[in-house]
């Protein structure tokens, strides 16, 4: 076929890399960030527990989130230019929450017991800043890098939202790896949290079509309302589905305890879906697209054969982690 002797693949397929990798950040990451954000309301037995809960995780998560740059960067130059340009200050500051996070995460610890609460509140406000400014990137990107000050208030309020949806994943992940009064304290954080992600998902689900006429034709038009139809159909059900279990959660035996966290997954792989089909075939909304932005296919086979080889390295770190660390949280020490 022409596509493949020509090299026209290769775009989409680093695109559909860069895609999954955002995702898989998203949700891996997202949970650890919302026990980050939930510890501010816990005891400090219940801190430990919790910062335990993600301690042999929470660093290979974050290469995920390395990865998805990586090939923005080497695989679209062009986009990289107008994305970072365009979200300078938002990322600078996830930065300064990651690395405060990180550093709180290992001297918490060890410190004395006077400097501990200290850095309690550098990881949980560390973690609160690195999704803050992860949400107001997506609001901006959806914006299309709109600069006025109605759009800095959306980008403002999907960084709240974004804040909400972390917290409900981070509270399901604790519901599963967590018992008795720390677990009822989760179903009580995730039934809160739920409804700030809801809000969030009709937000951008109005604003996105609301910008672009070309997103709003891809929906509306028929027959594509009807075919892209199940996708609304399944985020409401899951919505109401985990709203009912939530109010029968903990139940004896621990029945379902990784039934929120699976659902919460569910509703983020929806949202992901949604946003890709609203922005392809571009890669800055209406402005550039995919194939426009992407480095020449010899570049790019190049980086192909790397990302072949790194990929399944860490699919298969990540998978090892979450098999050797599965089962109930205990402590994180450095005895």
């Amino acid at each position: 076929m022409e596509i493949f002797s020509n090299g026209q693949w290769l775009p989409l397929a680093f695109a559909g890399l860069m895609g999954l990798a955002m995702l898989v950040y998203a949700v891996l990451d997202g949970y650890d960030l919302g026990v980050g954000v939930l510890a501010h309301f816990a005891d400090d037995g219940e801190k430990d527990r919790m910062i335990g809960s993600i301690g042999p995780f929470w660093d290979a998560n974050e290469t995920w989130l390395v990865l998805g740059v990586g090939l923005l960067l080497v695989a679209f130059p062009a986009a990289h230019g107008i994305i970072l340009t365009n979200l300078y200050l938002p990322v600078a500051l996830m930065l300064i929450g990651l690395i405060l996070r990180g550093v709180a995460f290992d001297f918490r610890a060890k410190a004395e017991a006077g400097h501990k609460t200290a850095w309690n509140r550098a990881f949980s406000g560390g973690s609160l800043l690195a999704t803050l400014s992860q949400g107001y990137m997506l609001g901006s990107y959806i914006l299309g890098f709109e600069q006025s000050f109605a759009a800095a208030a959306f980008a403002m309020l999907a960084g709240l939202c974004l804040v909400a949806g972390y917290s409900l994943i981070g509270a399901g992940w604790l519901i599963m790896k967590t018992e008795d009064g720390l677990q009822r304290k989760a179903v009580r954080w995730a039934r809160l949290a739920l409804w700030g992600t809801v809000t969030g998902i009709a937000l951008v689900s109005i604003a996105t079509p609301w910008v672009s006429a070309r997103i709003f034709e891809k929906w509306f038009s028929i027959p594509n309302v009807f075919l892209l139809a199940p996708i609304p159909a399944l985020t409401g059900i899951l919505v109401v589905a985990l709203e009912m279990l939530l109010r029968q959660l903990p139940k004896e035996n621990d029945r379902l305890c990784w039934t929120p966290f699976a659902a919460t997954v569910g509703l983020f792989v929806l949202c992901f879906l949604g946003l890709a089909y609203s922005f392809y075939p571009y890669i800055v909304p209406d402005r550039l697209l995919i194939v426009e932005a992407a480095s020449a296919p010899e570049s790019l086979i190049i980086i192909f054969v790397g990302a072949i080889v790194v990929l399944p390295a860490l699919i298969g770190y990540t998978f090892l982690a979450y098999k050797i660390f599965h089962g109930k949280a205990r402590d994180l020490s450095y005895d």
